[in-house]
C-alpha cells in the first residue's frame, strides 16, 4: 500500500471512530458489523484444527474465548454467579431465555464454565459454510424442524446422549427471541429430553440488554447478569409430569429474570455515578 493510501486509511478509520462516538447510529451498525465479522472469523479459523477432533465440545473453546474478549472490547460486562450449582459429573438440559445475537456472549460464558456443553440448531444452520461445518465440528446437533418423525427420532437419541456421555445441553425453552420484560412461554422440547435423560434441568437466567435497542438503533455499553440457578431434578418423572415440571421450571425462572434485570440497571447506575464523580 503507498503511503497516501495508508494515509487515506487511516484518516477512514479516525473519521469511523469519531463518528462512533458521536452518533449513536454509526456505533450501533459499527458495533453489528464488527460483532458478525469477529463471530464469523473466530468461528471459522480454527477448522484445520477442529478436523483432527471432530464432533468434540472443546473445539467451540477458541470461538468462546474470542467472544469473550469481544464483549470486553465493545464495554459489556457479563457477571456469571451461583457456580457451586452446576451439578459436577453429569448431562443437564441447560435451560438459558434467548433475547438477541448477543446470546452468543452469554452461551460462550457458559461454555467455558461447563464441560462436554452441546447445543441444537436448525439443519439449515449446517448448510451455512464454513460457520456449518464449524458448528458441526464442535458437536452442535441439528434438527429438521420441517419433518416432525425427524425431528422427533433426534430429540430422543439426544435424551441418550445427554445420559450416556454427561452432555450439557444449552437449549432456548422460549423457542425464539424475546426483548419484554416477561419470559414467553416455554416450548415441551427440553422437558421431553431432560425426562427421557432423566437427568437434572439446570436454568440460567440473564438480566435483560437494557443497553441494546434494535428499534432506537442502540448499541451501548452495559452489565449483563448471568444467574446458574439450583438444578432441578427429573428422577423418577415420565411424560405425565411434563406440564408440572414445565410451569415450575418457568416459575423460578420468570422470577429470577426480574430480580436480576433489576440488578443489572442498578449496576450501571452505579457505574456511571461513579464515572461520574471521578470525571469531576
Amino acid at each position: 500500500m503507498s503511503a497516501m493510501g495508508t494515509l487515506d486509511a487511516l484518516a477512514a478509520f479516525v473519521l469511523l471512530m469519531v463518528l462512533c462516538s458521536t452518533s449513536r447510529v454509526v456505533r450501533y451498525y459499527a458495533k453489528w458489523t464488527v460483532f458478525v465479522v469477529w463471530s464469523t472469523l473466530s468461528a471459522c479459523l480454527p477448522i484445520p484444527l477442529m478436523l483432527l477432533k471432530p464432533l468434540d465440545w472443546r473445539n467451540a473453546l477458541f470461538p468462546a474465548r474470542s467472544l469473550r474478549v469481544l464483549s470486553r472490547v465493545f464495554g459489556v460486562r457479563m457477571e456469571v454467579s451461583g457456580m457451586e450449582n452446576i451439578v459436577p459429573d453429569s448431562g443437564s438440559v441447560v435451560l438459558v431465555n434467548h433475547q438477541s445475537l448477543l446470546d452468543l456472549h452469554v452461551l460462550a460464558e457458559l461454555w467455558v464454565r461447563m464441560d462436554r456443553c452441546a447445543v441444537i440448531s436448525k439443519r439449515e444452520i449446517f448448510w451455512l459454510w464454513p460457520f456449518g461445518l464449524a458448528a458441526w465440528l464442535w458437536g452442535t446437533i441439528f434438527i429438521d424442524r420441517l419433518n416432525p418423525e425427524k425431528a422427533q427420532s433426534t430429540v430422543n437419541s439426544t435424551g441418550e446422549r445427554v445420559r450416556r456421555q454427561k452432555t450439557r445441553l444449552l437449549l432456548f425453552p422460549e423457542g425464539t427471541r424475546n426483548e419484554g420484560p416477561d419470559l414467553l412461554p416455554f416450548k415441551k422440547g427440553a422437558f421431553h429430553v431432560a425426562i427421557a435423560s432423566q437427568t437434572n434441568i439446570q436454568p440460567v437466567v440473564v438480566s435483560r440488554y437494557h443497553f441494546l435497542d434494535y428499534k432506537q438503533s442502540r448499541y451501548d455499553s452495559g452489565t449483563v447478569v448471568i444467574k446458574i440457578l439450583p438444578a432441578i431434578s427429573t428422577e423418577g418423572l415420565n411424560k405425565d409430569d411434563l406440564a408440572e415440571l414445565l410451569d415450575r421450571t418457568y416459575r423460578i425462572m420468570q422470577e429470577e429474570y426480574k430480580r436480576v434485570s433489576e440488578e443489572a440497571v442498578k449496576r450501571d447506575n452505579v457505574n456511571l455515578k461513579e464515572r461520574e464523580l471521578a470525571s469531576k
